[in-house]
């Protein structure tokens, strides 16, 4: 009937539609989409279209509206319930939020619809290979391989999928099975094959399968690009299976190649097995005589000879590399500092260079020397004292240094790091800035220089030092944190939470956070990619590199830091500013109120101004970014939250968001006791009794013997003691486990032994003092005599500060007169620090800088 034909027609111009507008979302030409879009839903008879309502919503989430988007994928959802395209429209929108758990629900439903989707199945396939989820991805590799056994990438995903789960055997065999059907000739190399052929040979190692490793990397030999990875395996297997005389022919090949690989030098030595000190020498006498220009042979030897011997070789190393100029010279032999016999050898030996040279220009019994022998050997000194804490002796050898060469940069750099290393951080800063002076077109310096700033709280200098390098246009701040610099973002949230500025602190450590956050969703493009372009090896290394990612030492000092400022506004909440201001104005005359106001105004007009500017600056580039996404017609998600410090330093529960950045730690750094102590604190407020003791078991267990360990302790015992309201099982649960600690012994006498037991660390002196004062506030004579010993025999001096720190925080109440006489004491050891030094009228004060340095416990050792 005519009517009949009608209808046959419409429907074939809305399919029609359709397919268009499906292919203008592949294609991203979003907007052409919605108009075809439009077309199909302004038919009467199709208005409730529920599979082109969905698409509506997943086109409207690419171009960032998010809130219609959901709003037309679940009505689509609602009016088609039984189409999998729905389901997977609905999976494919939780996906853009990162909803992963959620997306594979939707795709698991959309597969019961369509059960056999090639489509749904490679998305869920991806979202359980992201999530980790082993099982399920094996189970999806597997239906994607039945459906296209021709499709490599079917047999690598289902292959990975077994090597994941460490069943090695059926791993190997799926990757046997694939290689067979590679038509490549024997003499061919292909680097795809190269790199199938390599992977394999990784699953047979990591089955301890040494025998057929080898005999696998030999057959294949001529057909993997990478020939140096060839002989290290074979290398490698050799010793694994004790064909030691083949082994060292092997690593003796590879030092041909490569003189300067340490890894090469042990697997030499393994394989000849020497067995006299003598024969070991040997080893490295014959590769050093073949290749006269190689350090690593006349560096190694270094590590196991002493004695008269240790003095000869030490002495030819050491001439050789004045005579040259070698600025890298200390820290090559850096790791030979923990020996004091070879320490004292080696300051005997260039004491005696210096003697010599600056009276007669030459060496005790060898050539004249050209005046720059004389620098590197200050240099070296300069750099010797320091790591033995002589730090006046350090000043004097690069002072000596700079007067003979004020033009190199070396020698400013190392003056900063000695100031660095007193605790003078104003004064390291002052000489970096002079070091990066003189080269203003090297990042390095440029970039150390910004660290020494911040390390000094000098935020805004470090901003202006770093934006020399960062993209012209925008704030350093902003193009720092777009370009994932988190060494200066941590550094930076240091300084804040130093300066009390917890607002600004927290959004550096948020800011890392997300970092982390996006490297790990980064991953999400490498899962088809690997498999498509064969780079399993590096595929599997980043998939395990990402499992452990928050280890990073970035992410736990910004978690460090979050938690410290979490739990600091717990205890002392921020209060009303202008509050403040009237309880203070209160106080003062007309003359300093007008004064203050004055002040006051000047700041405000001030942040305006900076404001103003930030907003101008935020509406020139969005108006850059619109305009760039009208040319491209695309969008992939909407603005992500913006970090503002005054809201994140005045959330409602500060142990909730410390808990956050928490869980990573717990998972992931637990080996380190600063993770658990850092959890007791946070549940020691919360009032968590049985997660308190996990986490002082856990600490106990790594070191039994820490001084802040032993704080938390004590405060958890008597949190217990001082809780009589707790249930039963809970009481009964913690009397029989701090038993096992506390050994029937009270507070008082378990203090007292750990004071008696840590006599020479100051630390740990420390830490029984604050105890002693916080049992008995009678005591606080007593204590603070304890803390503030300086017995010649005391170690680990470095922690001067934090006893100051405690002193001045109000750690032992009320006690302004010890703590003025322990600062001239300790300006008397160390006279470089700036935290002793005597207060002065500006604002570096002696007060104000320990202060200013309150977290950072670390000034004056010696780490580089």
């Amino acid at each position: 009937s005519p009517s009949y034909t009608v209808l046959k027609c419409i429907l074939v111009i809305v399919i029609l539609f359709f397919v268009l507008f499906q292919k203008c979302y592949e294609q991203k030409q979003y907007k052409n989409g919605l108009k075809f879009c439009k077309m199909i839903l302004s038919n009467p008879k199709f208005a409730e279209h529920g599979e082109t309502l969905a698409m509506k919503g997943l086109t409207l989430n690419c171009l960032g509206k998010k809130e219609e988007a959901y709003e037309f994928v679940r009505k689509g959802l609602r009016n088609d319930v039984k189409s999998h395209v729905c389901w997977h429209v609905y999976g494919l929108l939780q996906r853009s939020d990162k909803k992963y758990d959620e997306a594979i629900k939707c795709y698991r439903n959309a597969l019961k619809l369509d059960k056999d989707n090639l489509q749904i199945l490679r998305d869920l396939s991806l979202l359980q290979i992201q999530m980790r989820d082993l099982e399920g991805y094996r189970e999806t590799r597997y239906q994607l391989l039945q459906l296209r056994p021709t499709q490599r990438a079917s047999w690598i995903g289902y292959a990975i999928a077994y090597h994941l789960l460490k069943d090695y055997d059926m791993a190997l065999k799926l990757l046997e099975e694939f290689r067979k059907t590679q038509q490549i000739p024997p003499n061919k190399i292909d680097y795809e094959y190269s790199e199938l052929i390599l992977y394999q040979n990784q699953v047979m190692r990591e089955a301890d399968l040494f025998q057929e490793s080898l005999e696998h990397i030999e057959t294949y030999e001529k057909q993997i690009c990478d020939k140096l990875i060839v002989e290290e395996i074979k290398g490698e297997m050799l010793l694994k299976l004790g064909r030691l005389k083949e082994a060292g022919e092997v690593y003796k090949e590879l030092i041909e190649r490569n003189a300067e690989n340490w890894y090469y030098y042990e697997g030499l030595e393994k394989s000849l097995q020497p067995s006299t000190l003598e024969e070991r020498l040997q080893i490295y006498e014959e590769v050093s005589k073949r290749h006269p220009r190689a350090v690593s042979p006349r560096r190694l030897p270094l590590n196991f000879v002493s004695g008269e011997k240790f003095r000869e070789l030490m002495d030819k190393f050491l001439r050789v590399n004045f005579s040259k100029g070698c600025p890298p010279l200390f820290t090559t032999l850096k790791s030979l500092y923990y020996n004091p016999e070879k320490v004292s050898t080696i300051q005997e030996l260039v004491t005696g260079y210096e003697a010599s040279l600056k009276t007669c220009d030459l060496f005790e019994n060898g050539e004249k020397e050209p005046p720059t022998t004389l620098l590197w050997v200050r240099y070296f000194l300069a750099q010797h004292f320091d790591k033995l804490g002589q730090c006046s002796l350090a000043l004097d050898y690069i002072n000596a240094a700079i007067a003979s060469t004020p033009t190199l940069i070396e020698l400013f750099y190392l003056k900063a790091k000695i100031y660095k290393h007193v605790g003078n951080l104003k004064e390291a800063a002052k000489w970096m800035d002079e070091a990066q002076s003189l080269d203003t077109a090297d990042r390095f310096i440029n970039s150390k220089c910004a660290k020494y700033m911040l390390r000094a709280n000098m935020v805004k200098d470090a901003e202006e030092m770093c934006s020399k390098f960062t993209r012209e246009g925008t704030s350093a701040m902003e193009n720092l944190n777009e370009m994932q610099c988190m060494w200066f973002q941590t550094e930076c949230a240091a300084a804040y939470q130093r300066l009390g500025k917890y607002g600004d602190a927290l959004k550096k450590c948020h800011e890392v956070e997300r970092h982390f956050f996006e490297i790990t969703d980064d991953q999400f493009d490498f899962h088809t990619y690997c498999m498509r372009k064969m780079t399993l090896r590096a595929y599997v290394d980043l998939l395990r590199l990402e499992d452990v990612l928050r280890k990073h030492a970035f992410y736990f000092k910004a978690a460090r830091s979050a938690i410290e400022i979490y739990l600091k506004l717990h205890d002392n909440p921020l209060t009303n500013e202008s509050k403040e201001q009237e309880v203070n104005s209160e106080n003062l005359s007309a003359k300093e109120l007008k004064k203050m106001l004055s002040k006051q105004r000047r700041a405000q007009k001030k942040a305006k101004l900076e404001e103003e500017r930030k907003h101008a600056e935020r509406e020139r580039q969005q108006k850059n970014q619109k305009k760039k996404r009208d040319e491209e017609e695309e969008e992939t998600s909407g603005p992500r939250e913006e970090l503002v410090p005054e809201k994140l330093e005045r959330v409602e529960n500060p142990l909730e968001e410390a808990i956050k950045f928490l869980i990573p730690l717990k998972n992931l750094i637990g080996d380190n006791i600063d993770t658990h102590l850092l959890a007791f604190e946070i549940y020691f407020r919360k009032g968590k009794f049985l997660l308190m003791l996990q986490s002082v078991k856990r600490a106990f267990a790594i070191n039994s013997n820490n001084p802040w360990l032993h704080e938390c302790l004590i405060k958890f015992s008597k949190a217990v003691s001082d809780h009589s309201n707790l249930p039963e099982i809970v009481s009964k649960v913690l009397t029989q486990e701090m038993q096992k600690i506390f050994v029937n012994k009270n507070l008082e006498s378990f203090n007292e032994e750990f004071l008696k037991h840590n006599a020479t660390s100051i630390q740990h002196q420390l830490s029984g003092a604050k105890m002693m004062y916080f049992l008995d506030k009678s005591r606080q004579e007593k204590a603070i005599a304890v803390a503030t010993r300086l017995d010649k025999n005391m170690r680990d001096k470095n922690t001067l500060t934090k006893v100051f720190e405690a002193l001045l925080d109000g750690s032992f109440g009320s006690c302004h007169t010890q703590c003025e006489e322990y600062q001239a004491a300790c300006h008397k050891l160390f006279p470089f620090t700036s935290a002793f030094m005597p207060a002065t009228n500006e604002d570096d004060s002696s007060i104000a800088s320990v202060n200013h340095t309150a977290i950072n416990h670390d000034l004056l050792s010696n780490e580089i």
